[in-house]
Order: C-alpha cells, then sequence, then structure tokens
C-alpha cells in the first residue's frame, strides 16, 4: 500500500505553540517523536518509507527532510493551502506518476492513534474494497456525543472484508448540535468523520474529474511535467488558480462511485485542540485533575492544564477549568472548555501582531 500523509496544516488551535514557522504536525505532544514521524512510524506495517509522500507546506520542507534524513520518504511541497481535495489530488498523481496503481491510504499527519493493531486491520480491510473503484472511509466508533466532529452515516448494506463487517455509507454529516450527537451516539449508525480515505489513484482523479472538473484540470498540468525541473514553476501557477475545498465537500457528498466506511476502534483522537489534549492526557493529571508541564506551583488549583515552555517558573493561584501556556515569547490564559475559539486570538494577532503567529 501507498500512503500520502497530509501535513500542511497551520495548527492555530494549539497556540502559542504552534506556530507558522513550527505547526502542531512538527510538535511532540502525544508521543516521543513529533506527531508526523508518529503518523509514518505507525505505518510501516503497511507502507514503507519509499512508499510514503508527504505534502507539507513550501515553508516547511527544511524541517521535513531534517525530521525524515536518511528515510526514503518523498516530499511533496504545496505553496498554498488549498485543504484537502487538492492535497489529495496532488498526492494520487504522484503515485500514479510513481507507477503505483493499488490501493493509496491517504491520512491527516496530526491525529493520535492508542492502538496500532485494529487500525492497521482496517486499512488492510479498506484496501481489498478498492479494487473495484470503491473509495472506503474509516470511522471511529463514536464513545461521547461528540459535538466537535463531523459523521458519516452508515446503512444496513453489510459485507464482510478481512474478518471486519464494513458498511455501506448514507451520508456524511457536518458538525452536529448536542441533541443531535446524542441521537447519533444511540443509533449506533454513525462514526466520527477521522479524514482518513483509502482508494486508487485512478478512482481518486476519476471524482475530482466528475465532482470537481476545474481542480482535475489543474492537475491534468501537473502530470506531464512531474519529475522534472518545471515541476515546481507549474504547481505555483496551478495552486494560484485552484479553489480550496475539502475532500468530504468537494467529492464525498457528489460521488457517484461506491463508498465504504470501515468501523474502528484504536484509541483515536484528531487532538484538534488543549481541551483534547488535555483528554488524551488523562493518566498524567494530578489528583485535583491539573495537568502541568515544566516549572509549574499551582496551589488550590483544578481541572486546569498549565504548561510552562519557556524558562519562567508558571505560578498560578485558584484556578479552576484554566488554560495556561506559558512559551518564550508568548502567554495565553483562557478557559480550557473555549479552546476550540482561539483561532480568534490567531486572527486578531495576524492583523496586529503577525510575527507571533
Amino acid at each position: 500500500m501507498f500512503s500520502v500523509i497530509m501535513a500542511g496544516g497551520s495548527g492555530t488551535r494549539f497556540w502559542p505553540s504552534s506556530r507558522k514557522k513550527n505547526p502542531k504536525q512538527f510538535l511532540n505532544i502525544t508521543g516521543r517523536n513529533p506527531m508526523v514521524v508518529e503518523t509514518v512510524n505507525r505505518l510501516h506495517q503497511i507502507s514503507s518509507d519509499d512508499k510514503t509522500a508527504l505534502v507539507v507546506a513550501s515553508a516547511h520542507v527544511e524541517k521535513t527532510k531534517t525530521l525524515f534524513a536518511n528515510r526514503p520518504v518523498h516530499i511533496l511541497a504545496e505553496p498554498a493551502g488549498r485543504n484537502t481535495a487538492p492535497c489529495m489530488g496532488l498526492g494520487a498523481l504522484y503515485a500514479q506518476h510513481l507507477d503505483h496503481n493499488g490501493p493509496i491510504a491517504f491520512l491527516p499527519a496530526d491525529h493520535f492513534i492508542s492502538d496500532t493493531e485494529p487500525f492497521i486491520k482496517a486499512l488492510k480491510a479498506a484496501a481489498e474494497l478498492t479494487k473495484e473503484g470503491a473509495i472506503v472511509t474509516l470511522g471511529v466508533v463514536p464513545v461521547r456525543p461528540e459535538t466537535g466532529y463531523g459523521y458519516i452515516r452508515r446503512n444496513n448494506k453489510a459485507v464482510k472484508v478481512a474478518g471486519i463487517t464494513v458498511y455501506s455509507v448514507m451520508e456524511f454529516v457536518e458538525k452536529p448540535d448536542i441533541e443531535r450527537a446524542v441521537k447519533y451516539l444511540s443509533s449506533g449508525q454513525y462514526y466520527w468523520n477521522a479524514g482518513i480515505f483509502v482508494a486508487t489513484a485512478s478512482t481518486i482523479l476519476n471524482e475530482i474529474k466528475n465532482c470537481l472538473p476545474e481542480l482535475y484540470k489543474g492537475l491534468m498540468k501537473l502530470e506531464p511535467v512531474m519529475g522534472t525541473d518545471r515541476f515546481e514553476t507549474e504547481l505555483k501557477q496551478v495552486y494560484n488558480t485552484i479553489q480550496g475545498i475539502s475532500f468530504d465537500i468537494g467529492v464525498m457528498e457528489k460521488t457517484g462511485a461506491d463508498v465504504y466506511v470501515v468501523p474502528l476502534s484504536c484509541g483515536w483522537s484528531d487532538v484538534g485542540s488543549w481541551l483534547s489534549l488535555y483528554e488524551l492526557r488523562n493518566s498524567e493529571h494530578d489528583e485535583k485533575g491539573n495537568l502541568k508541564e515544566g516549572d509549574i506551583v499551582a496551589i488550590d488549583c483544578e481541572k486546569s492544564f498549565i504548561s510552562s515552555q519557556g524558562k519562567r517558573l508558571v505560578t498560578c493561584l485558584g484556578l479552576s477549568g484554566c488554560l495556561v501556556v506559558d512559551t518564550d515569547d508568548a502567554v495565553l490564559v483562557a478557559d480550557i472548555n473555549r479552546s476550540q475559539d482561539i483561532r480568534k486570538i490567531v486572527d486578531c494577532l495576524n492583523l496586529k501582531k503577525p510575527d507571533l503567529v
């Protein structure tokens, strides 16, 4: 299997640790290595380094080369962020350029998975279904009524693949309110959308052709120059003209291809905010529910995430449900339950102090 790792995100919700120059996927926040390295490593059973392509922002090429020094991964540099549909199309085109005609796994670079075995089994089952032109997505079995994720609704049409029951997809659903999320959980027909897809290059490109014809035209301009000195220049020109759109909205909501979902229980988290990281690391909480990093003195504090990443001592008194992140040049203090809104701070800084973003 070939793998395309989508590593071009900006990670704004992890400010001030995550910055444009060093976004979330390049940070070591869930394991022994940066998240993008952890993602590539967990795929080794099915996808060797030379069958792995990393799609990164052009500003992060050198950082990526350093992280994967002496490892034969392929690195593709996007000149601008255009969301997942162009990213997946570029990855599919590149795999085709390398004469890989089999299944391709398209995965975000910045997710956490605690149990690799069922994850790999799910990818193998998905790969089997791609032979007849299907697009397969991995749906995480929900464990709570989550309003921060999109959902995948299955129907009752099921097939058995590699010992796993796989379902045909009825629809992709946007993030729900809490009432609908509760109904989704109790119905047993909905899965969290992890943004993980498996398909062949020909299927991905054909569906982009059918659903996003302008993007397809742009990608076809790259096909004859891929692997030549003209590629980088042509890629910039194409990315200047195409619109950014997610694969879910641009293709999956319109596709006429067969679409299946493989249910997955593997301790998955998108680690999409400081709150989700706080919850993920619950085994490290103290007796009052605090997660503390670095040089910290916390008195009468509870259910708070306090991180000292600079050179200073951070002291806190009487905090409850707070987030404090201290770096060398910025300090964040917030209600931890509003950590999804940190991008508002980033938007403000982009106007007033862009050097801190």
